[in-house]
């Protein structure tokens, strides 16, 4: 969950801030019970973390900050869009500046892997329906062939639950090679 949460605030918001080490460190054992405030908070003391264990979020924090700074559509608010996906656990938005348009799919289910369609309005990204177009998966370097509106996304909590993918228009393939017309 706390992945999820990371790369829904980063992407859906211009800024955003958390709370470090127990963040990273995804640290949620309440102060008690029924309450939102966790026991470890540093509200009353101050710690000493652990910041290099296995499951700390602090390579995913690097790598989506990385990923802001590079892309000026994550840095303001005005062009977020959401998109339909046939699977309620999925959660599909993009961001706009200029050429550079981000795409964001999330599985919201911190257990199970999720899939599903997601409908993307081609005319309104300026793409044309019988074109082939790249989507390239930011946080894993993953280059996906997508062609029309409806294109399929599998994603599991346990490896990573998102996708956040820039849009390539002008995909090369072997047909564009000389030696192949």
């Amino acid at each position: 969950a706390f992945m999820v949460r990371q790369v829904l605030a980063a992407t859906l918001g211009a800024s955003y801030g958390l709370y470090g080490p127990a963040y990273e460190l995804c640290d949620r054992a309440p102060f008690a019970p029924g309450r939102e405030e966790y026991r470890d908070s540093e509200k009353y003391e101050l710690k000493s973390w652990p910041l290099d264990r296995k499951d700390s979020l602090k390579d995913l924090i690097k790598r989506v900050n990385s990923i802001r700074r590079e892309n000026p559509a994550l840095q303001s608010d005005g062009s977020l869009r959401f998109y339909p996906a046939n699977n309620d656990q999925l959660i599909c938005y993009s961001k706009q500046q200029g050429e550079n348009l981000v795409l964001v799919v999330v599985n919201l289910d911190p257990e199970h892997k999720q899939a599903g369609l997601v409908e993307l309005p081609l005319d309104e990204l300026g793409l044309a329906p019988d074109t082939p177009y790249q989507m390239h998966d930011l946080l894993t370097d993953r280059r996906f062939l997508w062609r029309g509106p409806s294109n399929y996304v599998e994603l599991d909590p346990h490896e990573l639950p998102a996708h956040i993918l820039r849009l390539r228009r002008y995909v090369r393939t072997e047909r564009d090679i000389d030696y192949f017309l």
